[in-house]
């Protein structure tokens, strides 16, 4: 490059590093706003600054150009930049440099007075000082010293020796320096190790941690690089070529590094330092430089030069213009923020990159490009956002110039960053991306006017004696002040974006203001002076928002803009009748609560009488709240309209916790019997059985059958009722249950001034404790009351003998009772769940039946006929309690399962072996309960779910185990070595 003069541009001094006072730029020092690309933990901010000057100036010299005097540049006496000044900043909108006060006074210094210090070379009267070089500037800006400079220029004159025209993008840069530089090119062998450690560092972020092709990190070449960089973070390794150690880091390096698929000597590049986010990190360093370092919120003019010598890094970091473009918004965001914001210009230059960003942004989709891409630009909005939500605290005193200067930059680039991000998603709503702009500044003015609320209700609270009242009637004139200044101040930037600006603010600051006087009018009981002032206080706000929100929304066409007058939501509130009606409420709701709290304490469910078989409780709960609606019902229905919810919920809360403590009463589990364990039956002899069928029935009643309730089908005793106490308090809990079912409807009916209908939740909670409580009693009388007849002696030791009737006698006497003291509407679920509680305890009897129980083929008729007499038990059950087909459509799975028996063993057995696979995969699942236990069997028992089915394998083993037959004993034997029942 040929030497050129430029106005403003740094000079060649001899100082390794800037001076004292200069500001930092890197990631890490920018405290208030961070990195958007990511950390590479293993180097540091000075360590990626290092290496970028390093891949900076090998791409420069192995490209070509003489990087040691190339683009010279004068210094800043040698007069104004010719050509016409930079084209990067007229593009970007920024201004020629201006000297500062020191490099004037420096300029006007004799050259005769400088020391040898300030010059880069001996002057000659007449002549300026040696001009500068562009790689000389990007040095300087680099913070490099001129001894690590020089060094690496001879390492890199060694290195391409012999190899002319090679591609930098064809050197793994870290592994040709430690092959050049030795010990002795330093101060001390802890220089040189610091220094060995930090290329294998760079290495491994390189090739290992963030590599751009996909590794695996148990590789072989991994492992072996990791190796030498153990013993290189112990001590200096020996870089020699007949090294082991280095001969293994040549070998590992250039495996990684070559991992396309194409050979070094392919022309393909090497990939050692292009994955993200380490490229886009060493960029951002050296996109940093164009900043001077002597005066940080200014442009160096020879921008131009540099970024055309930063690209040439582009084919080793895998940069491309697109990345380009989002790393350099980014730098200039960066320096905005970190100089104080108080260079307008720079903001400016990082909207004006922004319009490429958003053209490359529609039309690149590279992972690497998008990660890059989300990071900056979230990371400018959410920075630029945090300000923008509270913009009252951030301008109102004037940061970065005038109140509002620096604000409409943040809206402008907040805006640019986050239309981009919108864009990019193909998925997003073509409205939203259209209203994107004005969407985001209504939620601006939203949160900021909130925010400024806040702190206004905070001083007030904390100035004078904190009467509420004085507080509110304060706050009421101090919002409205508010409102004043945002329209005068902060609303005309805002329309630039948003239609109604000042329409937002109004009605965001009447709603604010609208909660806290909400809450002090919750807390007032009775009308006072204080309460008056303060509504007349909030009246002359709500008209001063008004005017201003009508005004605002009537100067402006959009259709958004007039929505927002709906959104003022009027105040329009009666504190005194609300008052003392919330207390009224308040107040009855206790009494009821009290009501519940003692009948938690003291029910018994003991019916109060024949005519009234529920619980007192209710009756005086219902009572209290039969009265509460008819006093409700003459307030005046203008005041009543807007509370009628709230009395309906407190009432409905007290009247479902009621329903929940009627249903506490366990669950049809805790009394169902356990399932025995299935055993196979056990083939006695001949004349056992007939011993066995003559000796029994004189000798060996079921064990704990009821007094005087015979076991044969001969007998013509008629059994009492055997409904338990506890049973009979079941069914006045279902009784009570109904009560309260039945004044809920007249409650609401009662309730003119609401629709109906109201109650819905407790209604339903009451159904479904009806229901619950229905099939806890049926099963607690089944299983328990009348287990003696049912499931204790049913089909015991033989069918023949033990047939359903006198079940049936009794199960027919526990209906008629139960009809008896039941209410009419409770009678037909509680004869239905009977009636299921029934069913389950026949099929129990018939496949959980236990050892005492088995059955022969020939008993099918018998069973089958005394489920036929069950059935009908409830056909004929008062009067149509239960339908017909009710009734058929709950036996039907029973039918099927009596069904079975009339199978021959030989059917049975090929059933279950089609149903067996399924039965257990479905078991598994649905995570069912086996409950027959381990068996250790070739075969797994199927699981049950006691759910029981012709068509389930466990079912049909079930029949199997209580078929007396030896056929069905061997498969069982043979299959699950089952035992024989004893």
């Amino acid at each position: 490059m040929g030497r050129h003069q430029r106005s403003g541009s740094l000079s060649v001094t001899s100082s390794a590093t800037p001076s004292s006072d200069a500001t930092e730029l890197d990631f890490a020092a920018a405290a208030d706003v961070g990195c958007p690309f990511g950390r590479v933990d293993a180097l540091g901010p000075v360590e990626l600054r290092e290496t970028a000057y390093e891949i900076f100036f090998m791409s420069c010299r192995s490209s070509g150009g003489n990087t040691a005097g190339a683009a010279e540049v004068s210094s800043p006496v040698a007069g104004p930049r010719g050509g016409g000044g930079s084209r990067v900043k007229k593009a970007l909108g920024l201004k020629a440099r201006r000297l500062s006060s020191s490099s004037a006074a420096m300029v006007a210094q004799p050259m005769m007075v400088r020391t040898l210090s300030q010059t880069s070379g001996p002057a000659s009267p007449g002549r300026g000082r040696r001009p500068m070089t562009s790689a000389e500037i990007m040095r300087q800006q680099m913070r490099v010293t001129e001894q690590s400079d020089a060094r690496l220029r001879r390492t890199l004159m060694r290195a391409v020796v012999g190899q002319v025209g090679r591609r930098p993008d064809t050197i793994v840069l870290p592994l040709e320096l430690l092959r050049q530089l030795k010990p002795a090119e330093f101060a001390d062998g802890e220089e040189y190790h610091q220094w060995q450690f930090r290329q294998v560092k760079l290495l491994e972020a390189g090739l290992i941690l963030h590599p751009s092709l996909p590794l695996d990190r148990l590789n072989s070449a991994v492992l072996r690089f990791r190796e030498v960089m153990r013993a290189t973070e112990i001590r200096a390794i020996d870089t020699a070529k007949s090294s082991d150690a280095m001969r293994t880091l040549t070998s590992a390096v250039h495996a990684l590094a070559w991992r396309s698929g194409v050979g070094s000597g392919g022309g393909d590049a090497c990939h050692w330092a292009d994955g993200y986010p380490l490229n886009v990190l060493l960029y951002a360093s050296l996109l940093h430089a164009i900043f001077d370092h002597r005066d940080c919120t200014v442009v160096l003019d020879e921008v131009d030069e540099l970024l055309d010598l930063i690209r040439k890094t582009w084919p080793t970091l895998g940069v491309t213009r697109p990345v380009h473009n989002v790393c350099l918004a980014w730098a200039f965001f960066q320096q905005y923020v970190v100089t104080g914001q108080v260079e307008p210009e720079l903001a400016a230059a990082a909207l004006a990159v922004l319009a490429d960003v958003a053209a490359d942004a529609r039309g690149t989709r590279d992972a690497v490009y998008g990660k890059a891409l989300l990071g900056a630009l979230g990371a400018m909005q959410e920075w630029s956002e945090k300000r923008l939500l509270d913009y009252h605290d951030s301008y109102e005193k004037g940061i970065g110039g005038a109140p509002t200067e620096g604000m409409e930059i943040l809206l402008s680039i907040s805006l640019a960053a986050g239309k981009i991000i919108a864009d990019r998603d193909a998925a997003a709503d073509a409205d939203d991306a259209a209203n994107f702009a004005g969407d985001r500044v209504d939620y601006y003015i939203r949160c900021s006017m909130k925010n400024a609320f806040t702190k206004i209700l905070e001083s007030g609270m904390g100035d004078g004696d904190g009467e509420p009242g004085v507080v509110l009637t304060q706050l009421a004139r101090d919002t409205e002040e508010l409102a004043v200044v945002e329209r005068r101040s902060f609303s005309p930037v805002l329309r630039r974006w948003h239609p109604a600006p000042v329409a937002v603010a109004a009605v965001t600051l009447h709603g604010c203001y609208g909660v806290v006087l909400r809450q002090y009018l919750g807390k007032v009981t009775i009308l006072t002076e204080e309460l008056v002032r303060v509504l007349q206080s909030a009246s002359r706000m709500e008209k001063a928002m008004a005017q201003m929100t009508a005004e605002d929304a009537a100067d402006c066409r959009d259709d958004r803009a007039k929505a927002i007058v709906g959104d003022m939501e009027p105040y329009e509130v009666d504190s005194v009748v609300m008052g003392l009606l919330k207390v009224w409420m308040d107040d009855r709701f206790k009494i009821t609560m009290d009501c519940l709290a003692r009948a938690k304490e003291t029910e018994s469910w003991i019916p109060k009488s024949k005519d009234e078989p529920f619980a007192g409780s209710a009756m005086e709960m219902m009572k209290l709240a039969k009265y509460t609606v008819e006093e409700f019902s003459e307030i005046p229905a203008s005041a009543k309209d807007e509370v009628v919810q709230d009395l309906v919920d407190g009432l409905e809360a007290i009247f479902q916790e009621y329903i929940s403590f009627a249903a506490s009463c366990g669950a049809k589990q805790n009394y169902l019997p356990p399932l025995p364990p299935l055993t196979r039956c056990n083939q006695d002899s001949g004349f056992f059985k007939l011993w066995r069928k003559a000796v029994l029935p004189s000798c060996q009643a079921p064990e704990g059958g009821p007094r005087g309730v015979g076991v044969g089908g001969g007998s013509h005793h008629v059994p009492r009722p055997s409904i338990s106490r506890g049973t009979q308090r079941l069914y006045v809990r279902l009784n009570t249950l109904e009560y309260v079912l039945t004044h809920l409807h007249a409650i609401d009916k009662s309730l003119v001034a609401a629709p109906s209908p109201r109650f819905d939740g407790a209604r339903a909670a009451a159904k479904s404790a009806i229901a619950r409580v229905a099939e806890v009693a049926a099963f607690r009388l089944v299983f328990l009351d009348s287990r003696h007849s049912f499931y204790h002696g049913l089909y015991l030791r033989g069918v023949a003998d033990t047939r359903i009737r006198p079940a049936l006698r009794a199960l027919k006497q526990n209906l008629t009772f139960l009809v008896s003291v039941l209410a009419d509407r409770a009678q037909p679920v509680a004869v239905r769940e009977v009636m299921r509680a029934s069913f389950e305890a026949f099929l129990m009897v018939l496949l959980a039946g236990g050892g005492d129980r088995s059955f022969a083929r020939g008993d099918h008729a018998m069973v089958e006929e005394d489920f036929r007499s069950l059935r009908r038990a409830f056909c004929t059950c008062g009067e149509g309690l239960v339908p017909e087909e009710v009734v058929a459509r709950e036996a039907e799975a029973a039918e099927r399962v009596v069904e079975l028996m009339a199978r021959p063993t030989d059917a049975l057995i090929d059933a279950f072996g089609v149903a067996t696979s399924e039965s257990i995969v479905a078991a598994v699942g649905r995570g069912g309960d086996d409950g027959d236990g381990g068996y250790g069997g070739v075969t797994p028992v199927p699981p049950t779910s006691r759910r029981w089915d012709a068509a389930d394998a466990n079912t049909i083993l079930r029949v199997l185990c209580h078929r007396d037959d030896e056929v069905a004993s061997q498969f069982l034997k043979r299959t699950f070595q089952l035992a024989k029942r004893r």
